[in-house]
């Protein structure tokens, strides 16, 4: 038997429909409500994090309903009631999100994405937000740090075999946001137009008779532009022997083993005494920031970048809650801040709103106040910006906008912030209430 055709709306946690269920079974579930995005921390090193992920989220809101085959499998299974199955026939989005630009820094407790409309529409788009910012938001997190101690020299994303499939093209992409300069993963490039590298592995050598049959088959292939990768077996002898069949022309050489720094110096020399002083240096091999940082002085011109750019031990966990922070008890009724209370997990209540503000250029801190009230004085830019407006997006998420996004916004950290080791945040949160509102409470 084939398995059943998928759904975005399936790809969800039970819980967020039964909410729903039971919300409209009592008449609560067309209350107004706000749900904000925020982390309470960064993971363990971490000054800063960039947010990732808001083109794919936009495309999968948009996409987000239910099916006669979704439908069926939640009435078969007993998984919501059957009026509650009518009410999600029709279902879409048809309220209101803004937030962070995607390439934004965030910062633990900034308000990256606010979601607006009754509880129920708003309410079972929660995982699906979840597991699309957590994600890529933590590659592009791990990415901007990467290209950081990389300090202006390309770097490719080699991840793919390190994550399941479809994770691999948000991988990508993400990476691709923070900085990196393309992709071995062929389905990032033709869904997003992200430039695409690879030529060949240690396999491909091994297939041959020799090394020396292996490059020219590639050579007679790709032409001598190409990248040979000259570790399999001695790399001194196999840079010597990519010279001879490629020519002085020879694109790049890859390194993937060995001590890389040591490695790259004594190619370095030989191309450059051979003549072949502009073929490039690639290397690679379980590569993250801080061995990248430690190759500063080799003469390399790109590094390969896998599992530690697509994994948690290298990527970990962005860590963003979708939490309710306001409700109303009827449509063009006043707002009231909602929050969990105690301990750890206790969250600001109303809506907000938060501004970066500048020093030089520098950004200095984040500053937070409810909705609605002004701007803080001072050198300030506002952070969120409209994203669908009453169910039709308005933002299209562009990828080389959000590419210069976090390019401007890793220029706009103090260099002490963008240092891969402990230290404190990069700049400081700092929360405000409403100026004009004499009992400082959050407005929603």
């Amino acid at each position: 038997m084939s398995p059943p055709a998928r759904s975005t709306a399936l790809l969800t946690d039970r819980y967020e429909l039964t909410m729903l269920d039971a919300s409209l079974h009592d008449g609560r579930g067309e209350r107004p409500c706000v749900f904000e995005v925020f982390t309470r921390r960064l993971p363990p090193g971490r000054r800063y994090g960039l947010l990732a992920g808001t083109g794919r989220l936009l495309d999968a809101v948009a996409d987000f309903r239910f099916d006669d085959d979704v439908l069926g499998w939640l009435d078969d299974a007993s998984v919501v009631s059957p009026a509650t199955v009518d009410w999600l026939r029709d279902y879409r989005f048809r309220g209101d999100i803004e937030g962070y630009p995607e390439g934004e820094i965030y910062l633990p407790h900034s308000p990256v994405l606010t979601v607006r409309g009754s509880f129920a529409e708003a309410v079972v788009l929660e995982t699906l937000v979840l597991s699309v910012l957590n994600y890529d938001s933590a590659v592009a997190s791990a990415a901007a740090r990467m290209v950081t101690a990389a300090n202006g020299r390309q770097l490719f994303e080699f991840g793919s075999r390190r994550a399941n499939e479809d994770a691999a093209v948000a991988a990508a992409r993400a990476a691709y946001v923070a900085g990196f300069g393309g992709t071995s993963n062929l389905e990032a490039g033709r869904r997003y137009g992200i430039p695409t590298f690879g030529t060949s592995a240690h396999a491909f050598t091994l297939l041959h008779d020799s090394e020396s049959s292996a490059f020219a088959a590639q050579v007679a292939a790709l032409g001598p532009g190409t990248t040979l990768l000259v570790d399999t077996f001695d790399i001194e002898e196999g840079l010597r022997t990519a010279l001879r069949v490629a020519g002085t022309e020879l694109g790049a050489v890859r390194i993937d083993s060995g001590d890389l720094g040591v490695e790259a110096a004594r190619a370095r020399r030989l191309l450059d005494d051979t003549g072949a002083d502009r073929t490039k240096i690639v290397l690679s091999g379980d590569l993250d920031e801080f061995r990248i940082a430690d190759l500063a002085d080799a003469p390399a011109d790109a590094y390969g970048v896998g599992t530690s750019v697509v994994t948690g031990s290298g990527a970990p966990a962005a860590g963003f809650v979708y939490k309710l922070v306001a409700r109303s008890d009827a449509p063009h009724a006043p707002y009231v801040p909602v929050a969990k209370a105690g301990g750890a997990k206790a969250t600001r209540g109303g809506r907000k709103s938060s501004w970066r503000r500048l020093q030089d250029g520098h950004a200095v801190a984040e500053v937070v106040r409810p909705h609605g009230a002004p701007p803080p004085d001072g050198d300030v830019r506002a952070l969120q910006v409209p994203l669908v407006v009453g169910g039709e997006r308005v933002s299209d998420a562009d990828l080389d906008a959000a590419r210069e996004r976090a390019r401007a916004s890793l220029a706009e950290l103090d260099p002490v912030a963008r240092e891969l080791g402990e230290g404190p945040l990069a700049f400081e949160t700092v929360f405000e209430h409403d100026p004009g509102n004499d009992d400082g409470e959050d407005d929603a």
